[in-house]
């Protein structure tokens, strides 16, 4: 039997490509994860092993060290990995939301010097919106940044880094009111900076300090944290695209990326899930035979046999439109919600087939139990993505009376 959520259409390389890193991910993670996650530590061998595949610079010009794959490629690789421990997956997701956002919308100075070295692995990206009192709500942002001269100083206080500590180059979005008059559009008056730091955590360069990891209940592995900002000056230089204003828009188009990538994760998690649950249905035995052989059992496994599948095609399709280089937030808005929530359910009912055993610590699924509700609010709530999917509907099939 085929395994499920195979991609139709991929040339040698990408197979090439996506062979290498599900061996990768069978011999290198999988073994490793539960145990890593239950210490909360950092894999820094895993790390170093991606490092050396050349993965950090997957999506990265070739002309800048990497190797030019296409979104298409870089989801399937994520899904790969999160099928092993989302936290990889997690590292990698940020790091390329930094990337793609420089390549796409950074000056020639800005790319020269930071794309090579990201694309070998030795400056790690992270970005930051979120605040402690905001949420979803991005124009909602106070963290400010005000021009002295030829620098800007930036002051607040920034909440969800993945990668917060480890990272050595952040994005970061605040208010820039320089050049935007009072009463401007929020979105209007928004600015990307790009912030080098030195990994770590409490004060890592003057003014910037991550204070250190915030405690989760999954997702653990990957350094989430928070950041501050207390007079930090930035060179003018390091405003992403060299104008101030564009932050915003910036940010939205990395999102897009990030929210494929949060399908890709939704998609791998859950085709372990199922791996672990069909596999469990054929070893319990109950009333005399194997669970799996129970119809109710074949019931479930079909259901989430029939997710897997589903939300892979979808993440496919909002790839494939980003790549294409037409508008992608509908189709990425729908794979992130589609792709989140039915992970959650063949995430519980892989935990379900479990029985008990499913709330032990030895097995594996309950890891994965843990971790599957951050997909349900990272890269922007379920409500957050309906709201965008609506919109954007009524735009497509406006009534004209």
């Amino acid at each position: 039997m085929a395994r499920l959520a195979q991609t139709a259409g991929l040339t040698d390389v990408q197979q090439e490509i996506l062979s290498t890193v599900r061996d990768f991910v069978d011999k290198e993670i999988i073994p490793v994860a539960t145990e890593l996650e239950h210490r909360d530590e950092y894999p820094q061998a895993i790390v170093d092993g991606l490092k050396e595949l050349g993965l950090f610079g997957l999506m990265i010009p070739e002309e800048y060290g990497g190797l030019g794959e296409s979104l298409l490629t870089y989801a399937l690789c994520v899904e790969e990995i999160a099928r092993g421990w989302m936290s990889v997956s997690g590292i990698i997701n940020t790091h390329f939301i930094v990337a793609y956002m420089l390549k796409q919308h950074g000056t020639q100075e800005q790319k020269d010097h930071f794309l090579p070295r990201m694309a070998a692995g030795d400056i790690r990206g992270a970005f930051s919106m979120s605040e402690p009192g905001l949420g979803s709500d991005v124009s909602a942002i106070t963290s400010k940044a005000v021009r002295d001269g030829d620098e800007y100083v930036l002051n607040g206080q920034k909440m969800w880094l993945t990668n917060g500590g480890t990272s050595s180059l952040v994005a970061v979005l605040v208010r820039s009111d320089e050049g935007h008059p009072e009463g401007t559009a929020p979105h209007k008056s928004m600015t990307t900076f790009l912030v080098e730091k030195e990994p770590g955590f409490g004060e890592v360069r003057p003014g910037l300090t991550i204070p250190g990891k915030i405690d989760k209940m999954g997702y653990k592995g990957v350094d989430t944290t928070e950041l501050i900002m207390d007079g930090l000056r930035i060179p003018a230089d390091r405003v992403l695209g060299g104008v101030t204003g564009r932050g915003f828009y910036q940010m939205m188009d990395g999102v897009e990326v990030g929210r494929v990538n949060v399908a890709a994760r939704g998609c791998g998690v859950a085709q372990r899930a199922f791996e672990l649950g069909v596999q469990y249905a054929q070893q319990r035995h109950t009333f005399g035979k194997p669970i799996a052989q129970h119809q109710a059992i074949q019931f479930k496994l079909a259901e989430m046999a029939t997710k897997v599948e589903a939300a892979h095609a979808m993440m496919v399709n909002a790839a494939r439109k980003k790549d294409s280089g037409e508008r992608n937030d509908l189709e990425a808005g729908m794979a992130k919600y589609l792709a989140s929530e039915y992970c959650k359910e063949v995430v519980e009912d892989a935990f379900r087939i479990h029985g008990g055993y499913g709330f032990s610590k030895e097995y594996e699924i309950e890891r994965l139990y843990r971790e599957a509700p951050m997909l349900l609010i990272g890269e922007g709530t379920a409500e957050i993505q309906k709201m965008i999917i609506g919109r954007r509907l009524l735009e497509e099939y406006r009534f004209q009376g």
